[in-house]
C-alpha cells in the first residue's frame, strides 16, 4: 500500500514483530500521516533461525533478527522517510544502527506489562538481554525509550512530534499493525 506524494507529508512509522510458533518471526511497518492515515503498509515473509544461528549469534539473536534481518529489510522498503520510527517491542531498537531515522520504544507507561514481548518460552529465539541501557523519556501520554547510544534522539523526537500530541495515540497504531500484519498471513496462506 503507497499513497502517492507521501515523501512531502510529516509522518510516522510504527515497526513491530511477531511471533507465530509455526511460522517464525513475522515483522510489519506501517507508516501513517500525522494525522493517523495510512500511508504505506510492508511485512516481511516469516524468519525462523537455524539451530547453528541460536548457538552461534546467543544473546544477540534477538537483536539481530528483529533489526537488522527484519527491520531494517522492512524500512528500506518505506517510500515515505517518517519523522522517527516507533516499535513496541524492545529487540527492534537495533534498528536504530542502520536507519538514518530515529527509533523510540514506545510503552504505555511504566508497567511492564505493557510492552510487547512476542516472544514465548516455547520459541529458541531468547529475549533480548536486559543490559540493553536505554534513555527513557515522556512521549505526548507515553513512556518512551531510546537506546542509550542514541540518547540525542530523544530531544529531536520530542521536538517533531510536538505539533502532533494530540492527533495520534502513538500505541494505537499498533493494534492496526498487527492486525494488518494477521490478515496479510491469513490472504498468503489461502493463495
Amino acid at each position: 500500500m503507497s499513497a502517492s506524494g507521501s515523501k512531502s507529508v510529516p509522518s510516522v512509522g510504527f515497526l513491530t514483530v511477531q511471533e507465530y510458533t509455526d511460522l517464525g518471526l513475522i515483522g510489519g511497518y506501517l507508516i501513517l500521516n500525522a494525522v493517523g492515515r495510512p500511508l504505506e503498509f510492508h511485512c516481511t515473509a516469516p524468519v525462523r533461525p537455524n539451530r547453528a544461528q541460536e548457538i552461534l549469534y546467543g544473546p544477540t539473536l534477538a537483536p539481530f533478527l528483529y533489526g537488522e534481518q527484519i527491520g531494517q529489510t522492512l524500512v528500506a522498503k518505506g517510500k515515505s522517510r517518517p519523522m522517527f520510527v516507533c516499535t513496541d517491542v524492545e529487540p527492534v531498537l537495533s534498528v536504530r544502527e542502520f536507519v538514518s531515522v530515529p527509533v523510540v520504544l514506545i510503552t504505555a507507561g511504566g508497567d511492564e506489562s505493557n510492552r510487547q514481548h512476542r516472544l514465548d518460552a516455547s520459541h529458541a529465539v531468547p529475549p533480548a538481554p536486559k543490559s540493553r541501557k536505554l534513555c527513557e523519556f515522556q512521549l505526548a501520554h507515553h513512556q518512551a525509550a531510546v537506546a542509550e547510544d542514541h540518547a540525542r534522539d530523544r530531544d529531536n523526537i520530542v521536538e517533531q512530534w510536538r505539533p502532533h500530541t494530540e492527533a495520534v495515540d502513538l500505541l494505537e497504531p499498533f493494534s492496526r499493525l498487527r492486525e494488518a500484519i494477521e490478515e496479510a498471513q491469513r490472504g498468503a496462506t489461502r493463495a
